[in-house]
Formats: structure tokens, C-alpha cells, sequence
């Protein structure tokens, strides 16, 4: 199917087009009926974008270990286009065009200023997330990786919360200062291999003497992505000052780039190189598995609890990325996509009660069980799969991720195994906290449970988490070939 890709990667432009017009020739229309027609366009946008992900999904051929739906034409000053996915980048798009309108219908109500704008910067914000997993040139890949930076950097620094411009600047600063390293490397490596095509470099044999370098370029950038720790200082402020379908992006889509770029580049293009730094990976992604798992445990705030979290779960991820086997890799892969619709959903569920109370201090709440039963079984659904529970979709990907990591290295997986009854104490004590016991607080007495739109939003979050969770397969039979031909490749130059 001849220029799927691009329809599905521009497709949301159609809505930026749309509301700009709206905006252009609705002047003279009350400024609450135009937030309603751009709020109705965003939806209808990026569920028509959701669809033609679903249908790239369903033309995809699972046996092919190559790139499929591949769009190879000259842009300008000899840069070319080159579009195309993988077993490895194919569930991304989905996994983006998926949580798009769920943020939409989240900032239905609590979004009244500047509406048209917000809507305008998440539609951006997709394109060019999409274009992130679909890019097969160098130079393609880093205007889209870097792009998205700034509809991100506006969401937190305008719709955010109080401290929101200093959240939103560490945040811009922070990946950009990797990502200038990764440029300086992209020029690099254009020189010597005389090309910039993707799939051409992961066939280059580069220099094992200069490949270090390269890889610790790239890593700048991916590691702050992730992010991994020490670099993971900026995703706590950057969520509990974004709003709510700003903090589902940044967990559920943008954390996912660092390690799709890292099975994207970094093993595939430098294998010696990530063999060499395998044990410093092993030793950062443990750190953060303990470490975040701690300092989670200790928090007031609901939101940076759950970002710290997000940093320990993918510190799982990275361990199991450069395990240099196929376990390890599809448990990274699955992890990432479970983590996209377990975290988005915990910040949705974070969202639900700071509408209504506008606080999201722990201290403040406590019985909401006795007033908001069906929040509090939804709410504990996606407690249990942020902490693996078998049958979610959380248990998979951890249970791959070390399984893949202890046939490398045993000790590495064992201390990372304490992350799972580290993450079970911090999610069960926010749990208890907050739900059980009697409501002490007067200004509880007048809250509501879930209303039939957060219904809606949460519906399908609960079908995916369960649904991967019986089912893995249904991501594992895609991504197999793909990953087969990655580890093949990895091991056979540098690997194990």
C-alpha cells in the first residue's frame, strides 16, 4: 500500500488545517463554540489517524524480517525521504495513534484556555511522534525526533501548572544538549559511509575504534530520552507541571524513543561498542530500578510518584535491550508498549481526582472508596499492572526483560528482580492511602465518581492491559522477525 505511512504520519495536519480555519473565518463566533468545533476536530482527527494505523497493522506482513511499506523519494538539497517500518518500529505508531484521542477526550473539560492552540500543538505533536518510528534516513529522524520537542516544550510551558516554565525549559534544555552530540554523530557517520539511509548504515561495518564514540553520541541523547538515571531529573518536574494528557505523551509515547533508539542505532549500527558498554547499562538500569523505586516510595505527589515509576520500569528496559537476546528484546519491546497504556492510564487516573479537587497531594485524600467505587476498581487494575501482576500486561514484559538479562548476567537480574517487591510497596501504600479507611476530609464529601466520558477513556485502557496480558503473542508474532534478524546480526559482529 503505496503511501500509507505518510497518510497516516501527516494525517493529523488535516486537523491543524481544519482548525486554523476554523479560527480564521469564526471570529465573529462565541469563543466557547469554536473550543467545542476544535475540540470535536482534534477527535475526529485522531481517530481517523488511529484507524490507518490499525489498517498499517493489518497489512503487515509478520514473516518479513525487512522493512515493509517502504516510501524512498528526494526531498531537498540531497536529502531523501525515506519512510518505512519494521517487527521493531511497527507497534509504535498504533501505540501513538492509540493514547492521541484518549488525551483529547481527557482535556475535553479541564482545558478552557487557548483551546484552539492546545489542540493544534497535540495533532503537531503526532505527526511528528509518528514520523520518530517511521523515518529510515538519518538526517529524516533527527528533524522529526527534535521537532516534537517543541509542541512538548509549549503544552507544559502554557497549559502546565505553576512552575510550569521551569519544567518546561529543563525539559527543552535537557534533550537537546544530548541531542546535539547524536547530530554531531549523524554528520559523522554521513561522511564516512557516504550515506544516510538507516538501512544501508545498519549494514556498514564501522570502525570498532571509532564506533565508541559514536555510541556514547547517540547514548547522549537516547539515555536522557528514556530517561535513564543520573539524567532522569527532568521527567518528575516536567510531569507534575504538565497537564494530564501532556504527562500520558510523556510517559505512554516520548520515554519510548530513547529505547527505540537504542535497538534502532545503537546495537544494529555500533555492536562492538554495545557489547563493550554493556555492563555500564546493566549497572545504570539497576540503579534505576532501586534507586527510583526508593525515592518513589518517599514521595507526597501522586504525579511524580508515578514518574518515578516510569524511570525504574524503564531502567527494565534498558536491561533488557542490551541482553543481546531475543527475550531480552521482545521483553523490552513489549514492556515499553504495556508501559505506554499502563502509565497513560495512572496519570489519566491521576487527572480524574485533581479535576475534581485540584490537588494531587496524597495527604489530601484517603476513603475514596466509600464515594468512588468504580475509580477505585480501575484504579487498582492499573496499580496491579504497573506492578506486574500476572494476567496484566506489565507481568510479560518484566518477566521477559530479567529472564533475557540472567542468561547474560545473573546478578544483574536478581537486584533488578527487587524492583518488582520494591514497586509493590510504593504502589500498594499510595493504594491504601489514598482509597482505604474513612474520608477525614470534609472536602471529600462532595466528590464523584467516574462520569460516563472518563468511562469511555478508560474502557479501552483496560482492554489492552488485560488483553496483552492473556495474550502477548498478539505483539510477539510481529516483532519476531524483526528482533531474530537484530540479534542474529548483533551477535554474529559483536556480540556474544
Amino acid at each position: 500500500m503505496t503511501g500509507i505511512l505518510s497518510l497516516t504520519i501527516f494525517s493529523p495536519l488535516i486537523g491543524v488545517a481544519a482548525i486554523l480555519v476554523l479560527r480564521l473565518f469564526g471570529r465573529t463566533e462565541q469563543s466557547a463554540a469554536m473550543d467545542q468545533a476544535a475540540r470535536w476536530i482534534a477527535l475526529v482527527t485522531t481517530l481517523a489517524t488511529f484507524a490507518l494505523s490499525m489498517l498499517l497493522v493489518a497489512e503487515f506482513n509478520p514473516h518479513l524480517a525487512g522493512f515493509q511499506f517502504v516510501e524512498d523519494f528526494n526531498w531537498f538539497g540531497g536529502i531523501r525521504y525515506r519512510m518505512g517500518v519494521d517487527g521493531i518500529s511497527l507497534l509504535f505508531v498504533p501505540l501513538t495513534a492509540f493514547l492521541l484521542p484518549l488525551c483529547v477526550m481527557a482535556s475535553w473539560t479541564s482545558i478552557k484556555d487557548r483551546v484552539l492552540e492546545y489542540m493544534i500543538a497535540f495533532l503537531i505533536l503526532e505527526a511528528l511522534v509518528i514520523g520518530v518510528f517511521c523515518a529510515l534516513d538519518l538526517i529524516v529522524f533527527y528533524l522529526f525526533f527534535e521537532g516534537q520537542l517543541i509542541p512538548m516544550f509549549l503544552i507544559i510551558g502554557v497549559w502546565g501548572g505553576k512552575n510550569r516554565v521551569y519544567a518546561a525549559y529543563k525539559f527543552f534544555l535537557y534533550t537537546l544538549l544530548g541531542s546535539v552530540l547524536m547530530l554531531a554523530a549523524i554528520l559523522a557517520m554521513a561522511g564516512i559511509a557516504k550515506t544516510t539511509s538507516i538501512p544501508d548504515l545498519m549494514n556498514y561495518h564501522f570502525d570498532p575504534k571509532l564506533q565508541g564514540l559514536l555510541w556514547l553520541a547517540f547514548f547522549a541523547s537516547f539515555a536522557v530520552k528514556m530517561p535513564m538515571w543520573p539524567v532522569h531529573t527532568w521527567l518528575p518536574d516536567a510531569h507534575v507541571e504538565a497537564p494530564t494528557a501532556g504527562s500520558v505523551i510523556l510517559a505512554g509515547i516520548l520515554l519510548k524513543m530513547g529505547g527505540y533508539g537504542f535497538l534502532r542505532f545503537s546495537l544494529p549500527m555500533f555492536p562492538n561498542a554495545s557489547h563493550g558498554f554493556t555492563p555500564l547499562i546493566f549497572a545504570l538500569s539497576v540503579i534505576a530500578v532501586v534507586y527510583t523505586s526508593l525515592v518513589a516510595f518517599r514521595q507526597t505527589d501522586i504525579k511524580k510518584l508515578i514518574a518515578y515509576s516510569s524511570v525504574a520500569h524503564m531502567g527494565f528496559v534498558t536491561m533488557g535491550i542490551f541482553s543481546g537476546n531475543a527475550l531480552g528484546e521482545q521483553g523490552a519491546i513489549f514492556q515499553m508498549l504495556s508501559h505506554g497504556v499502563i502509565s497513560g492510564a495512572l496519570f489519566l487516573c491521576v487527572g480524574v481526582v485533581y479535576d475534581r479537587m485540584h490537588t494531587r497531594e496524597i495527604a489530601f485524600y484517603g476513603g475514596l472508596t466509600n464515594k468512588m467505587p468504580l475509580y477505585a476498581a480501575v484504579f487498582m487494575l492499573f496499580t496491579m499492572g504497573n506492578v506486574g501482576l500476572p494476567g496484566t500486561s506489565g507481568f510479560v514484559g518484566e518477566i521477559l526483560t530479567m529472564t533475557g538479562t540472567y542468561h547474560v548476567s545473573t546478578w544483574t537480574a536478581i537486584v533488578a528482580a527487587t524492583g518488582v517487591i520494591l514497586s509493590a510497596a510504593y504502589a500498594l501504600t499510595l493504594y491504601r492511602r489514598v482509597m482505604f479507611g474513612e474520608i477525614t476530609n470534609t472536602a471529600l464529601a462532595s466528590i464523584t465518581d467516574l462520569n460516563w466520558r472518563e468511562l469511555v477513556i478508560f474502557s479501552p485502557l483496560i482492554l489492552g492491559t488485560l488483553l496483552l496480558g492473556v495474550q502477548p503473542g498478539l505483539v510477539m508474532d510481529l516483532t519476531a522477525a524483526s528482533v531474530d534478524r537484530l540479534v542474529a546480526a548483533y551477535n554474529a559482529v559483536g556480540g556474544r
